[in-house]
């Protein structure tokens, strides 16, 4: 129990001694962080009372996470537009880095071989169409082709599953072509 409170007193302290370094924010407790002032259930509307309160710029603690809050259009135009390449970097998921260390474009977090993966992906999406009148038309198709079976199945199936049906489809138009019906076995697998 001693060495409990130790470690919950210094994290505390280590936490008041950094509030300089950081956008101001509401005090957090050591382990759960802000959570118990968040309303978990309409997390928005909790974010803009703590706006209110702090400023546009704010700190929680979502448990021991730390997480820089930007409410606001002027903010947030601000940081991704002006100052855009100071904001291009994305935040690391521990699940995520542990399982594949940072590797492949889903999971790559900063630095030089995440832009030029980024850069690899838009060129080859341009080379397949992207951003083209042509993909368009596809994915037009295709939302036809989703109205017509949501129509049929008078709401009795599963309605996220056959939105992956449809993306699914639009790429298969893209890289082969052509598309495959929903029922089709081998698009199926």
């Amino acid at each position: 129990l001693v060495c409990i409170s130790c470690l919950l007193l210094l994290a505390t302290w280590r936490s008041v001694s950094q509030k300089g370094k950081e956008p101001p924010g509401p005090f957090s407790l050591p382990i759960v962080g802000n959570i118990l002032q968040l309303n978990v259930w309409n997390v928005p509307e909790s974010l803009k009372k703590l706006s209110k309160k702090y400023g546009p710029v704010f700190t929680v603690h979502l448990g021991p996470r730390k997480a820089v809050v930007l409410y606001g259009y002027d903010v947030l135009k601000e940081a991704l537009i002006d100052q855009g390449d100071d904001f291009s970097g994305r935040g690391i998921l521990p699940l995520m880095e542990k399982l594949f260390q940072g590797i492949g474009m889903s999971f790559e977090i900063n630095g030089e071989s995440w832009k030029q993966l980024r850069r690899f992906a838009i060129t080859t999406l341009r080379d397949f169409g992207m951003g083209k009148k042509g993909i368009e038309d596809r994915i037009q198709e295709e939302a036809h082709f989703l109205v017509e079976r949501l129509k049929s199945t008078h709401g009795r199936i599963r309605t996220l599953c056959l939105l992956v049906h449809a993306v699914s489809n639009i790429i298969c138009s893209i890289v082969f072509g052509d598309r495959f019906e929903y029922e089709d076995k081998k698009f199926l697998t």
